[in-house]
């Protein structure tokens, strides 16, 4: 991928850009969107958040109807600019960015980890952190091996709950964003509803989460058996018009954009990244090919991709794509 560094998006954009800067930061290599502000070595949480432009904090705004009848709902806004980031219901108690990132303290201290990228999406109504775990790889097959990460989510609009958890991502493809938030198997995330006990049960997970080798095997030896299964032609074909839901219908029945879909599905899936032996030919290659198509190709723009991923349709299409890879 050209290493280029993506400056002053458009608002139709998903990754929040002020003053010519995306909200946002990685480190190392440029990831699979090109997006973001590009640090050599991990940050300290303070630069994370200076890096990501996440120094800002959530408050609270009672409504109330056009005859000034006071309403149960609030308005969630930034105190910075005042922008208004959603509306919630009365329990709702916002996680601050501090507070999110703070939480990978007691991790960071301990050496198990390195702040890895961190950003903001549509005008700060979603905010992501994900550390990179300083543990061994696992190996799926020779040569094709996956990343451990921590990852932490949240949504200031109410849409979503807080979501922490480990999560696997393949080492050969710089999807780093969009493999992190998959609801598959392989990302175990734990759900925590806004209320005033979600920062204390945010730090209860880390009890939780202090033993989680034997989930990661377990992940990892899901993988596996997919890299075992091999497929023929006419098993990958079915296997692509079931995950775009086009299963019943006949070949010469299909839409044209459907068929194009379909055929950029099988070409991703015999593709260079799917190219290492034991990968060819495999439900490992038949679903990578497939999430391939939803990190790069699906949508207008890289981070509208990445938004869907994490927030939208394409995370419940990526599980569907496992689910039915594993059967």
């Amino acid at each position: 991928m050209k290493n280029v560094i993506t400056k002053g998006l458009v608002m139709a954009h998903a990754i929040e850009n002020i003053n010519g800067k995306d909200c946002m930061f990685y480190v190392g290599e440029t990831p699979w969107h090109g997006l973001g502000q590009k640090l050599n070595d991990a940050p300290t949480i303070g630069e994370a958040i200076d890096a990501a432009g996440l120094d800002w904090e959530v408050g609270l705004k009672d409504l109330q109807t056009v005859d000034g009848v006071p309403v149960s709902h609030r308005a969630t806004y930034r105190k910075t600019d005042g922008n208004i980031l959603g509306v919630v219901g009365p329990r709702y108690t916002p996680l601050q960015n501090r507070d999110a990132f703070d939480w990978f303290q007691p991790f960071l201290d301990a050496g198990e980890c390195n702040l890895h990228t961190a950003g903001s999406l549509h005008s700060g109504q979603k905010v992501w952190v994900l550390a990179k775990l300083n543990r061994d790889n696992s190996e799926i097959v020779k040569g094709d091996e996956t990343a451990k990460f921590i990852l932490l989510s949240n949504s200031h609009d109410g849409t979503t709950a807080i979501r922490v958890g480990y999560s696997f991502i393949r080492v050969v493809c710089a999807n780093t964003l969009a493999a992190a938030h998959s609801k598959t198997s392989g990302n175990k995330l734990i759900r925590i509803r806004h209320t005033r006990s979600s920062k204390t049960n945010l730090e209860n997970i880390r009890d939780i989460m202090d033993n989680i080798n034997s989930e990661f095997e377990a992940t990892a030896e899901q993988y596996r058996f997919l890299a075992s299964k091999n497929f023929n032609q006419v098993d990958v074909r079915r296997y692509v018009k079931t995950v775009l839901g086009i299963e019943k219908v006949n070949d010469n029945d299909i839409k044209t954009r459907t068929r194009n879909i379909m055929d950029e599905i099988l070409t991703l899936i015999d593709g260079p990244k799917q190219s290492a032996v034991g990968v060819r030919g495999t439900y490992w290659a038949a679903w990578m090919g497939y999430n391939e198509y939803l990190n790069y190709r699906k949508g207008r723009t890289a981070d509208n991709r990445l938004d869907s991923l994490w927030f939208g349709q394409s995370a419940n299409d990526d599980m569907y794509a496992f689910n039915k890879a594993m059967e």
